[in-house]
């Protein structure tokens, strides 16, 4: 039982939630995927992060099914990029990736535009690059609970096409901006065995 000085249920079950959810591979997320009203309720979660200066500082870029195959192209050629002896197999791996998962979004972070401390509109307190990667990675943990809690599947993919200039063209980035990771969301079509996490040790001190 959750040694809670408030309501045990609530804690229960938001522990239960916590510790169940695993990262499933978009090739076991399948259809159904989440419906619209409820993409909309498990994205909103996102808006809930910690957000210092309440800068915003990400963005969510659904792609449709309509447009994979835009995705699969900057795939391809963001493996060209990097590769321009690429094989036709390895240009169709690079590819297929964009048709996995019934939902695929890029979550994309919002830097400092060049600058090492801008100050927040709103307190005129410094936000560094990396509190913003912590509020896009606190948004991003809110969208797969929330996908979690309403019994779809999700994980996250990244991979070295997030930083090429053919990805950057799809989602229209600005200079200070840059592609993190996929969020894919799904039915699970198979389950495994759910991995041993580590606790705290190691992880874990006083001063």
């Amino acid at each position: 039982m959750v040694p809670v000085a408030g309501d045990g249920a609530v804690a229960q079950w938001v522990g239960e939630l916590i510790h169940s959810r695993a990262n499933i591979g978009p090739k076991r997320l399948v259809a159904p995927g989440p419906d619209a009203a409820q993409l909309q309720w498990i994205l909103e979660a996102a808006c809930a992060a910690p957000d210092h200066g309440q800068l915003r500082p990400w963005r969510f870029v659904l792609v449709p099914a309509d447009k994979r195959g835009l995705l699969a192209q900057a795939f391809e050629d963001a493996l060209r990029e990097r590769d321009a002896q690429a094989s036709a197999e390895q240009l169709e791996m690079a590819r297929e990736k964009a048709f996995r998962a019934p939902v695929l979004v890029c979550a994309i972070t919002c830097l400092a535009a060049g600058k090492d401390t801008p100050a927040t509109p709103q307190t005129g307190t410094p936000v560094h690059d990396n509190e913003r990667l912590v509020t896009l990675g606190c948004a991003i943990q809110n969208v797969l609970l929330s996908a979690h809690a309403l019994g779809y599947g999700s994980g996250l993919t990244s991979g070295q096409a997030m930083h090429s200039q053919a990805l950057r063209t799809l989602l229209a980035l600005q200079p200070h901006e840059q592609a993190v990771c996929c969020i894919n969301i799904g039915t699970v079509s198979k389950h495994k065995s759910a991995s041993r996490r580590a606790g705290l040790q190691g992880s874990f001190s006083v001063l």
